[in-house]
């Protein structure tokens, strides 16, 4: 098993944390793990992504063209990963941001509204952990006791009263995730 993704979004949405997270929950089940930061030097409100790889072998290099999985946060992230999805990969995108839908035909698309989630249940700062839980649901490349533990991990000691929270948005995440069908274009 190797799963290659990327989680793009704007600075502020969570993005370097999930795929923190993601990183910490493979090392904790024993797999081979990058993970590969990258945002602009203004970071909140600009663009931000992050590369993880997760395998069971060794991986021979963090810097990719192409991915299994894209989880996009915003148009602008959109516009530039949709074509770097591998066909047959996996298009994840937060329906509040994104304006232009699923082009491509050839992935499976899915989409979760975390940002109305999150908003909805007056849990903001859970957004990414609701992406995370769709993505999970539709690929469990980790488990659930690994994300904890990598909540752990990454939380400080003071904010551990926040984990239940985050598990209830992963949670959120994994029950509101559904599969969208691109729009086929007819040339008659």
């Amino acid at each position: 098993m190797k799963q290659e993704i990327i989680i793009a979004g704007f600075g502020g949405q969570g993005v370097l944390s999930m795929g923190k997270i993601l990183a910490y929950s493979g090392l904790m089940e024993g797999k081979e793990v990058t993970w590969m930061p990258s945002y602009g030097p203004e970071q909140r409100g600009g663009t931000a992504n992050v590369t993880v790889i997760i395998s069971d072998e060794r991986i021979s290099s963090p810097v990719l063209n192409e991915y299994d999985i894209a989880v996009i946060l915003n148009q602008p992230s959109m516009d530039k990963f949709e074509s770097k999805v591998k066909k047959d990969g996996i298009l994840i995108y937060d329906g509040y941001g994104i304006h232009k839908p699923v082009a491509r035909t050839d992935i499976q698309a899915y989409r979760i509204d975390a940002m109305d989630a999150a908003t909805e249940l007056n849990m903001q700062k859970t957004f990414n952990m609701i992406v995370l839980g769709g993505l999970l649901k539709i690929v469990p490349i980790v488990t659930l006791d690994s994300v904890i533990a990598g909540l752990k991990k990454t939380l400080p000691e003071r904010h551990y009263d926040l984990i239940p929270v985050n598990e209830a948005a992963i949670s959120k995440g994994m029950e509101i995730i559904r599969k969208i069908n691109p729009m086929i274009q007819c040339t008659t």
